[in-house]
């Protein structure tokens, strides 16, 4: 099982290819003992969240910090995923309690919150600015995905214009949101100020955005022709795809403000690492 439900997939046949050459240099990322790892967010000060899960299946979320981890664990949940973290260290995710049911949390100095949107048959948190601002996904009473914000304790719906689903899942320091959406098609998208604005990879047949640091770089995943899925940064207006070496499917999902990008990726044998892309 990957960690946690995460971000919804593509519902794509994924193929498994050799990735090409990359301008970063990049870092692994393995918790211990864990048979599959993701890095899902990066702070200003080098802080790192996640999630992995160990030999009996169960998943969990991790702080990696001066080079130590430390779990996250709700108490009582059936499964945890750390997905995101602010300069103050506040981190925010999912659990899954003994229900089966799908709630976000907030972690701020050892004391967990419950993240629920009211009404919702589950909710995610996958993102926190040093605002305090939360964006997430919920799902309605019909089963639908949508995006949300949290700030100062107001729930708002991020919904593109006609999207049938969408996850709100990245915001930066500035309130600038980032997700993906469908239909038609599966599309990244960028809020800014009340406007949304498409994010799509070059000749992608699927974009998601995942993550957007205070200048406004935004990172993701996209499905190429052959149904491989690359990681990317989008800088500049400039399109640059992130792949670690050796790597057969990749997502970049976090960016912190001097550029370094953490994700997940697939190796040759189908094990997931974590990974650190130092520019």
């Amino acid at each position: 099982m990957r960690q946690m439900t995460r971000y919804v997939l593509f519902s794509l046949a994924l193929a498994a290819v050799p990735s090409a050459a990359s301008a970063y240099s990049f870092t692994t990322i393995d918790v211990p003992g864990a048979t599959a790892t993701s890095a899902d967010r990066i702070n200003a000060r080098g802080q790192i969240v996640g999630g992995y899960t160990d030999a009996d299946g169960m998943n969990h979320g991790f702080l990696l910090d001066n080079g130590s981890f430390f779990t996250i664990d709700v108490p009582g949940a059936a499964h945890t995923g750390a997905f995101g973290i602010d300069a103050a260290g506040r981190i925010v995710g999912i659990y899954v309690d003994g229900a089966a049911v799908e709630r976000g949390f907030l972690l701020d100095q050892g004391v967990f919150t419950t993240i629920e949107v009211p009404g919702a048959m589950g909710t995610g948190a996958f993102d926190i600015n040093a605002r305090g601002q939360i964006v997430g996904r919920y799902q309605d009473a019909g089963g639908v995905y949508h995006g949300f914000l949290l700030d100062q304790g107001t729930f708002t719906t991020i919904d593109p214009p006609g999207a049938g689903f969408a996850q709100a899942i990245g915001i930066n320091a500035g309130g600038q949101i980032v997700g993906g959406y469908e239909p038609p098609g599966h599309h990244g998208f960028l809020f800014d100020k009340g406007t949304f604005t498409d994010v799509d990879f070059p000749g992608a047949g699927a974009t998601d955005a995942l993550g957007i640091n205070a200048a406004g770089q935004i990172v993701g995943r996209y499905v190429d022709a052959s149904s491989v899925m690359h990681g990317f940064v989008l800088a500049h207006g400039t399109f640059t795809t992130i792949d670690p070496p050796g790597s057969t499917f990749t997502e970049a999902i976090g960016i912190n403000a001097r550029g370094y990008i953490v994700g997940d990726y697939m190796d040759a044998s189908g094990a997931l690492h974590g990974f650190l892309a130092t520019p």
